[in-house]
């Protein structure tokens, strides 16, 4: 079974690995982009910066990584990443939880006007 990929407004994600309780994907953010507002009611998330600077909320708070640095964020906790910077972020998500699907997704916030219902869809 092919591994899951999709273009985004603000770049692509590639499931890199995905079995019974945890899946691993490499996020791309194009410079200026940002990801939604969200939050995940089934799984927990720990980013790590493989390349560029990484601005990101967890729960209102702000925390800046850059390459080999992390940031963890709890499961029902609010998170976005934001590059900031010219020059595209790369960051492997490793999410671990009971359920990883890409409808485990809850927008609070979005820039480019998406809702729940259009999840599913590659774009």
């Amino acid at each position: 079974m092919p591994l899951e990929s999709a273009e985004r407004p603000w770049g692509s994600w590639h499931v890199i690995d995905d079995a019974n309780g945890y899946k691993v994907k490499r996020i791309h953010v194009h410079p200026g982009q940002r990801l939604s507002y969200q939050t995940h009611r089934h799984r927990s998330e720990h980013w790590v910066v493989i390349f560029g600077i990484a601005t990101c909320v967890v729960d209102g708070e702000t925390i800046v990584a850059g390459p080999g640095e992390s940031v963890d964020v709890d499961c029902g906790q609010a998170h976005r990443i934001t590059n900031a910077h010219d020059e595209e972020l790369v960051i492997i998500e490793v999410q671990h939880g009971a359920y990883t699907g890409e409808d485990d997704i809850e927008r609070l916030e979005d820039d480019y006007g998406r809702h729940q219902a259009e999840l599913i869809s590659p774009a």
